[in-house]
């Protein structure tokens, strides 16, 4: 049974005719798990409502 990661590394594929060799799928589902921790962390930041972001970004 596949997992969830590998059902959509296939769906992504083929969606953007992108062939997958089976040599980089251990590659691209490792990238895919650490993005996908990285993204929790950001979601899981709790910023107060009234935070806007801001209009200019400087040095």
């Amino acid at each position: 049974m596949a997992e969830p990661l590998d059902d959509y590394i296939d769906a992504v594929s083929k969606a953007l005719a992108l062939p997958i060799q089976e040599a980089w799928r251990p590659a691209v589902r490792a990238n895919l798990e650490v993005s996908l921790r990285l993204g929790r962390l950001v979601d899981e930041f709790a910023l107060p409502d009234e935070t806007e972001p801001a209009p200019i970004f400087t040095v």
